[in-house]
């Protein structure tokens, strides 16, 4: 039996490959990773301990009756989410370079490239530490303000690899030091570029109080999210294209963003800009390109992509309970209900675990972009297995790729969504498999029990950050709403989701 099948890709596939085989070339020569070439010898679909995996006390709930309250929380379970939490938010703020706030794309790494990406959930972060105590006010404006003003004074021009940007984006990866582009295979990335300017756009609403320094952050947030020029990235109208390259000559990207993805932050920041702005229509010429995902899965039917993240990355900073555009009012959906399908989908697949992976079930499931292995043939009971490194795993009906790597991010970033199903998993993932998956920062980015080591499992020994930062951000929401509190105060989206045609929830009360 084959372990996994892998049809036809959702467009935003290409940028995916793209990444992975960026990533992967920052992993060559990475300590702990010679593992994966070790010899495997046959693993078993039993758990390697005797004892039944903890019960949270959390009660399960059918998709359909809403998610478990946070305050609910039985004291054991108050006290794992909090550890994780803590050491979630330790990972953004011991690891960013302090003198210009930029944060590396995954570690320990030494002298890997910082990701614009990662900034972006680290701006966020900062308020996090603070509603949770863990830094100062006074500590989280220094570090934002350092980190707006560093890259605000960056170059911007079209030079190979002399700028950090251009046109208001910004490459992918960054030299951390510098802050210059990577090197000539980091392209110019629009979505990322979203990513970073979500959480710049945070720090505006956040720091809102009218001292120098708070006022200084707002007004160089809205200079750098203001220099955006959106539709320069829309080449070909009316979709956004993926990013641009000067190298070998400039050009832009060969694939646009169309299908539902983690798109939905790029197009609402391109409507919502004061200053280039993209036209309302392109909302709409966007999601007329998801008729062909909303399809069922696993006995849900909802609007299908395959790796969690692209239900988790928007909803991280936006808050659409009961909201609905044209093409959810259709469907009697919402985007928040339909990562909650997604979530109960995914469990569902690894409950009935065609690929036969070692220790799939009710409390280990979670397929989405993560490390893996690495790319290789392995014989796992007589079966011929195909193991992946980075790469967009997922289970959806518009495709599956699945080597029995896990992710902790897919459940930890669904804390929100459904905290029923995604707290359980998370407890017995740490209860089972220890300090090899979870340490000072939190859960490693992914762990395979079907790769088997001398140490006994392939673990990541790293983090990324656009990983860790939908395990925290999702954590804040589910608590008290933080996040997402925080950005229905700020006009570019309040303006930005109107313009889309939103209706409903918070929104009709910004009427």
């Amino acid at each position: 039996m084959a372990p996994s099948s892998v049809i036809s890709l959702p467009s935003a596939a290409p940028r995916i490959r793209t990444l992975a085989r960026v990533r992967n070339v920052l992993l060559r020569g990475t300590a702990g990773l010679a593992a994966i070439f070790l010899v495997l010898y046959p693993g078993s679909n039993a758990r390697a301990q005797d004892q039944a995996p903890p019960q949270a006390q959390t009660q399960p709930l059918a998709p359909g009756k809403g998610p478990a309250k946070f305050s609910n929380l039985a004291p054991a379970d108050r006290a794992f989410v909090e550890d994780l939490e803590r050491r979630t938010f330790d990972w953004f703020w011991e690891t960013a370079n302090p003198e210009n706030g930029l944060i590396p794309d995954r570690a320990p790494l030494p002298e890997g490239a910082a990701s614009i990406a990662s900034v972006g959930f680290g701006l966020t972060a900062y308020g996090i530490g603070v509603d949770q105590g863990y830094i100062t006010r006074q500590q989280a404006a220094e570090r934002t303000l350092r980190t707006l003003r560093f890259l605000l004074a960056l170059p911007q021009n079209d030079s190979a690899l002399g700028a950090a940007g251009y046109r208001g984006f910004f490459y992918h990866f960054l030299n951390p030091h510098t802050g210059l582009r990577f090197a000539d295979w980091s392209e110019l990335s629009s979505v990322d570029t979203a990513l970073l300017m979500v959480g710049v756009l945070f720090s505006q609403s956040y720091f809102d109080q009218e001292n120098a320094q708070e006022q200084e952050i707002r007004r160089t947030a809205v200079a750098l999210y203001g220099r955006v020029d959106w539709p320069w990235m829309e080449p070909h109208p009316p979709l956004l294209n993926m990013g641009w390259s000067p190298t070998p000559t400039p050009h832009f990207l060969s694939s646009e963003w169309s299908g539902y993805n983690e798109g939905l932050i790029l197009y609402l920041l391109a409507l919502g800009s004061p200053t280039h702005p993209l036209p309302a229509s392109t909302w709409q010429a966007w999601t007329a390109t998801f008729a062909g995902q909303w399809k069922t899965f696993e006995g849900h039917e909802f609007l299908n992509f395959a790796p969690l993240f692209g239900h988790q990355y928007s909803e991280s900073w936006i808050d659409f309970r009961d909201l609905q555009d044209d093409f959810n009012r259709q469907h009697h959906n919402d985007y928040f209900s339909n990562g909650r399908k997604a979530a109960y989908a995914q469990l569902a697949y690894a409950r009935r675990n065609p690929g036969h992976w070692k220790d799939y079930g009710a409390t280990l499931w979670g397929l989405t972009a993560s490390d893996g292995p690495g790319e290789g043939t392995r014989w796992v009971d007589g079966v011929q297995r195909h193991f992946m490194a980075y790469n967009a795993r997922g289970a959806g009906a518009d495709y599956v790729s699945d080597d029995g790597t896990i992710a902790p991010t897919a459940a930890g970033g669904s804390i929100a969504f459904a905290p029923e199903i995604a707290l359980p998993t998370l407890e017995d993932m740490k209860a089972h498999y220890g300090k090899r998956i979870y340490n000072r920062y939190g859960f490693v980015d992914a762990f395979n029990p079907s790769y088997v080591t001398p140490e006994g499992f392939w673990a990541d020994p790293q983090q990324i950050g656009i990983d860790q930062g939908p395990i925290l951000l999702m954590i804040a929401n589910w608590r008290n709403g933080f996040v997402w509190n925080v950005m229905k105060r700020n006009p570019v989206i309040q303006a930005a989701l109107k313009k889309a045609g939103f209706q409903g929830g918070w929104l009709d009360q910004t009427r």
